[in-house]
């Protein structure tokens, strides 16, 4: 990894944390739009777009910082950042890590399911088995290949949530403008805000190892300062089309079919879900690529322990996805959201954010002011 630093480029600087991040947060809620309606559109058209300002902010600030922090550390692994900042409470977060990484893969493999049957009217199962094995064969590929997944797939992903927006102004604009026009605010939409933000943001430790690119702090504190908004804008574009069908679409499983039969374009339909397939892609691919870098860590951290062997990344892999993503089965995907999501967010508040807006900004700054001292004495 030395010599990387020397040759990446804005991209891999800048932009490529900005585009892992939206990866990993997009996942099975957010792509297909279930997420927005349990955490914004309940609160009101306008309410929804005053905690998505909120979300999207608390994100930048959060992102900013842990990378900055990482950059400080040199911890490019969630277990190695997390244990330099809460030191022997480190073991409390990482099983809730692991718990919410479980989650994350049940909800990547029902919405998987759910696209399976809503556009092949294939059995759930296929769907998820599918994803599982795509995210088998990228995650076990290495560092190069996630890269590269989170650059091509999150080009097809803006693309084609920006075509999502043209097409809704297109075909329902009168229906948005009148439901913004009502206006509805409903109360908590802070709340909202900093909830879903909250549990989110944990995504900021799961691509820890796409940071290693970077050369300064003040590289790092950009790159999570503008992944905020960059990771927020197909959320916003999303919910700008939802608006058109608030309050009904509030009901909704998978609101982006519902939207997309009402386009009226079969082809655009089938390009849409394909992208959504992208995404849960993207998002499986950097939950299992945090576990696959921790693990990876771990073996080499004990004695006697070389380089892993070739098929260690995929295996390990295969044997995550067995034995988590299937829960996706037994639980739906409005219940895995609605339940599972609220609760993470108030332990990573505790074990994750709360640590890093106290303990790891003091750190950040004392090591800034012993540098700066450091500078000015005479040579």
């Amino acid at each position: 990894m030395s010599e990387q630093p020397a040759k990446a480029g804005v991209f891999r600087r800048y932009l490529l944390p900005a585009l892992a991040l939206k990866g990993v947060i997009i996942g099975g809620g957010y792509s297909t739009g279930r997420e927005l309606i349990e955490y914004f559109l309940t609160i009101g058209p306008v309410g929804a777009m005053l905690a998505m300002a909120v979300a999207a902010a608390m994100w930048s600030l959060i992102a900013a910082m842990t990378f900055a922090l990482a950059h400080h550390f040199r911890s490019y692994d969630y277990r190695a950042f997390i244990e330099r900042l809460l030191g022997r409470a480190a073991v409390i977060f990482e099983i809730c890590f692991l718990l919410f990484s479980i989650l994350l893969l049940a909800v990547f493999g029902a919405a998987a399911g759910e696209l399976g049957v809503s556009l092949f009217r294939l059995p759930a199962l296929v769907g998820t088995v599918a994803l599982a094995v795509c995210i088998a064969i990228i995650a076990g590929l290495g560092e190069n290949a996630v890269e590269a997944m989170f650059k091509y797939v999150s080009m097809l992903l803006y693309t084609v949530y920006a075509a999502f927006l043209v097409l809704a102004l297109t075909s329902f604009g009168d229906r948005i403008s009148a439901s913004f026009a009502a206006g509805g605010i409903e109360p908590g939409w802070a709340l909202s805000g900093v909830t879903y933000g909250a549990y989110n943001i944990v995504a900021a430790v799961m691509i820890l190892p796409v940071l290693q690119h970077q050369t300064s702090r003040r590289q790092a504190f950009v790159a999570g300062a503008i992944a905020g908004p960059m990771a927020m804008l197909p959320a916003l574009f999303f919910l700008i089309a939802m608006v058109g069908f608030y309050p009904q679409i509030l009901t909704e499983t998978l609101p982006s079919d519902y939207l997309l039969q009402r386009m009226g374009s079969p082809a655009f339909r089938f390009v849409f879900q394909l992208m959504v397939f992208g995404a849960l892609l993207e998002s499986g691919v950097g939950v299992i690529h945090a576990l696959n870098e921790r693990a990876l860590a771990f073996r080499a951290a004990r004695k006697g322990k070389g380089p892993a062997p070739r098929w260690f990344r995929p295996a390990l892999t295969l044997a995550i996805l067995a034995g988590c993503m299937f829960v996706a089965s037994r639980i739906g995907l409005v219940d895995l959201i609605a339940s599972g999501y609220r609760l993470m967010a108030y332990v990573f508040l505790a074990t994750f954010v709360l640590p890093l807006m106290t303990v790891g900004v003091y750190r950040l700054f004392r090591s800034s002011a012993q540098s700066h001292k450091t500078s000015e004495q005479p040579a």
